[in-house]
């Protein structure tokens, strides 16, 4: 009993000092905003944000052209195997490295971790995808949530994929890790989704209840993420990332990936 209440209070203790150095680096908070709770993540992570998310389908859209993917139930399985073995559950881990990296200051490492998302594509449009999203984050952060850690890393890359962006403007504003997570895995799901209701295998009901039974899914994954490192790295959703090939050459397209 003793040994329980003294790791609990040992594990509260690291947690609050944590929090304390967080909120005493004047480099990485910014006082005027939200900082320390989700609520940026509300705004970074919404259609309105200026990413153009709307435009990429992840593949999706050569998917339902070959005939992968024709309903409710086929686009259920797709997103469960990218979330458990393929680019969410990769996007996820990446997100906590870079977050970790500039919660230290460790501007080199979130550059390794960068040029490692961006090498880790396995298409052009995939490329396109992280890069041009990426780029846009830091755009629509740096004017309207400024904050130093998003200026540094700006000057250091000239192409930064899309879950470092994230992860470094989290950390810039004390945003926590798990809630990071958990928002940036449910929008990416939800994005496929829409590119889906857009393409016409499922309605917008049956695109939410496909949404809500992915939860456990990216709960998962979120909590497997937050404790991973990069050496857990690794996809095997092929037919996806076929799929995305596919994409490059498709003859009609409403989609850029």
């Amino acid at each position: 009993m003793t040994t329980t209440a003294t790791t609990t209070l040992a594990m509260d203790t690291s947690i609050l000092m944590t929090d304390l150095a967080l909120a005493q680096r004047p480099s990485l908070v910014d006082t005027q905003t939200s900082a320390g709770s989700a609520l940026p993540l509300h705004i970074w992570l919404s259609p309105a944000f200026p990413v153009g998310a709307f435009a990429y389908s992840h593949g999706l859209e050569a998917a339902v052209d070959h005939g992968d993917i024709t309903n409710a139930a086929t686009l259920q399985a797709w997103l469960d195997d990218l979330v458990r073995f393929g680019s969410l559950r990769s996007d996820a881990l990446l997100v906590a490295c870079a977050w970790r990296a500039a919660v230290a200051g460790d501007m080199a490492g979130v550059i390794e971790i960068n040029d490692l998302a961006l090498a880790l594509a396995p298409s052009k449009e995939r490329h396109l995808e992280t890069a041009a999203q990426g780029n846009a984050f830091i755009a629509a952060a740096q004017a309207s949530w400024p904050c130093d850690l998003l200026a540094e890393l700006a000057g250091a890359a000239d192409t930064i994929a899309y879950p470092v962006a994230v992860a470094v403007a989290a950390a810039a504003h004390a945003v926590p890790l798990a809630a990071l997570l958990d928002a940036y895995l449910v929008a990416f799901a939800g994005n496929l989704v829409s590119a889906a209701v857009r393409l016409g295998p499922v309605g917008q009901t049956d695109g939410q209840k496909i949404i809500a039974r992915l939860v456990p899914a990216l709960r998962e994954a979120a909590q497997f993420a937050a404790t991973g490192t990069l050496d857990d790295l690794g996809s095997a959703a092929l037919r996806s990332d076929i799929a995305a090939m596919r994409h490059e050459t498709q003859y009609s397209r409403l989609f850029r990936s």
